[in-house]
């Protein structure tokens, strides 16, 4: 497996494009076009939440028709969510737009929102954007990149990666992008993610590789322990690498799925990373759990617990507050065998040993408490099992930032 550069255009016949439709923002572009020069077959991951949005419910139908599909449209600035019959006839019409300006079939056309919930997608706005996608759609990295900055809302950073892997004698590239920041909690969160690939794979295998790996990629990460309306994940397989097809399994799926989770985990940790006024990406390992799923729920206790949140931004070692989250995780562990650990750029540092304090350095945790990511890493001893959730800090800024987020 090799790190390239680039997003949703690395791979073979795939192009991007973006533009300022004026939907909500200004001065800034806010529409994206995904589009694959041939069908591709498509699977797709969506929110837990009951209420979903409009793009949600149209793209479940889509996905599970199993319609192939040549284009995503993605709008941010406005979710069309709780928008009723009227928002999801936007759906539609704007599937049609697409089909009508690409050529491809409406009914494969697959669509993300996100931004503010309860207000109307103002259509026509939307209409004359993907007259614009369609003219300046092209195969280049540089589109590429500009569409991962058009689905940004709160994002300080747009959020790609690509790599290719050899499959069937062929090389095969994934390539992806994602939007996050805000409104992120498993399971999934107020993020999309859209990832390419020119592989020849099944809708099985390509379907089982997403759903497999998503539990523990984007539904490991939690900003806020808000779950959103419009999360969504789709893949996209267009088939042009002309390799033997992957099928469910085999050792070209193990390859695929191992780099599938290479851009799911890259991708999810720097929607953690960025955060609503996060200054620090933060990770809760478990080593030594007794199963999986234990290791998993402590993890993840770790990563939402506001106290916690706030004792990373503030440079603080108080693992108390670890112990504490992990304790009421409902996951069973003997506190006194605990270990735990913060670990840095700037090193390693023991806090507790079976359960209590260790004679260590206040001001070297704060040093290591100070980098821009940040792991607490606790061995409960009974086992072999591992799992990794991540997070950030909680700063002031979040506070400012959702204060005031409709206007």
């Amino acid at each position: 497996m090799e790190i390239i550069k680039g997003g949703v255009t690395a791979a073979k016949g795939f192009e991007a494009a973006c533009t300022a439709a004026g939907l909500k923002y200004k001065d800034r572009t806010d529409m994206a076009l995904v589009y694959s020069q041939v069908p591709c077959v498509c699977a797709g991951t969506f929110t837990t939440n009951v209420v979903k949005a409009a793009p949600v419910k149209w793209d479940q139908k889509v996905v599970k028709s199993g319609k192939k599909s040549q284009a995503v449209i993605v709008n941010s600035g406005i979710a069309n969510a709780c928008t009723g019959e009227e928002g999801y006839g936007y759906c539609q019409e704007t599937a049609q737009k697409a089909a009508e300006v690409l050529g491809v079939d409406a009914d494969g056309v697959l669509i993300g929102s996100t931004g503010v919930i309860g207000r109307q997608m103002p259509i026509e706005k939307l209409k004359k954007g993907i007259e614009a996608l369609g003219e300046k759609k092209e195969d280049s990295l540089e589109n590429g990149t500009a569409a991962a900055k058009a689905i940004m809302t709160t994002d300080t950073a747009e959020k790609e990666l690509a790599v290719t892997i050899e499959a069937g004698g062929k090389t095969v590239t994934i390539g992806g992008m994602a939007k996050g920041s805000g409104m992120i909690h498993p399971n999934m969160c107020t993020m999309l993610a859209f990832i390419t690939t020119d592989a020849v794979i099944s809708r099985e295998a390509l379907q089982s590789a997403l759903s497999e790996d998503v539990p523990d990629t984007y539904n490991m990460i939690s900003v806020d322990g808000d779950t959103s309306t419009n999360d969504t994940v789709l893949l996209l397989a267009n088939g042009l690498a002309e390799n033997e097809e992957i099928q469910y399994g085999t050792e070209d799926y193990d390859k695929f799925k191992e780099a599938l989770h290479v851009i799911n985990e890259y991708l999810a940790k720097k929607i953690a990373g960025d955060g609503e006024g996060a200054t620090a990406l933060f990770e809760a390992k478990i080593v030594g759990a007794e199963t999986k799923e234990q290791a998993k729920i402590l993890a993840k206790a770790i990563v939402c617990s506001n106290l916690t949140k706030t004792a990373i931004a503030g440079h603080d070692a108080n693992w108390g507050r670890i112990l504490c989250a992990m304790g009421y995780s409902g996951a069973q562990f003997d506190p006194e065998k605990v270990d735990l650990f913060f670990e840095s750029s700037a090193g390693t540092i023991q806090i507790i040993e079976n359960g209590t304090a260790v004679d260590y350095s206040e001001e070297e945790a704060t040093k290591i408490l100070s980098q821009p990511e940040v792991t607490a890493r606790a061995d409960v001893k009974m086992g072999e099992m591992t799992a990794s959730a991540w997070g950030c800090d909680l700063t002031h800024g979040y506070i400012e930032i959702n204060a005031d987020y409709r206007s």
